[in-house]
């Protein structure tokens, strides 16, 4: 039996989501699900991941057996009653706290960051080079660490 592969988004929060993104974003996850690829990881923090979140679940009712998995950033988020309004639970089939050793805010979401990378197959950014953008930083790891990935701000 084939195992499943993963994949992560990270893109930036300050842009213009066009159709044509979208579309682009749809045929990608397209050939990604073609190639075996149904675990997919968001942290949810831009724009970007929420439309890439959005098309996902739009998929999967073509490809039921895609697996959502939302990581938190705070572990107190794994308790129902602390989760921010914002996170709809009810659409994930996983909700988890990547264990970290860092507590400072902005250090947790860039190590959760690269431990989604990590675990990750291939990556989707839209990271326009921009040292101060943490998608940017994200696509950085991800080329340090050789992973597959495609930037479609590159494009």
């Amino acid at each position: 039996m084939e195992t499943h592969k993963s994949c992560s988004v990270f893109g930036t929060n300050n842009m213009v989501i066009t159709d044509t993104i979208k579309e682009r974003l749809r045929q990608v996850f397209i050939d990604l699900l073609e190639k075996n690829y149904r675990t997919f990881y968001f942290g949810g923090f831009s724009m970007f991941d929420d439309t890439c979140y959005k098309i996902i679940c739009e998929l999967k009712e073509q490809y039921p057996d895609i697996h959502r998995i939302f990581c938190v950033a705070d572990p107190r988020w794994l308790r129902a009653s602390k989760r921010p309004k914002w996170l709809n639970d009810e659409t994930y089939e996983e909700i988890v706290y990547l264990d970290l050793d860092f507590d400072w805010w902005y250090q947790r979401i860039y190590f959760r960051n690269c431990e989604i990378i990590n675990r990750s197959d291939f990556v989707v950014f839209y990271a326009p080079e921009n040292n101060r953008s943490g998608a940017y930083k994200a696509l950085k790891y991800a080329k340090s660490k050789k992973k597959d990935y495609i930037d479609l701000s590159a494009e």
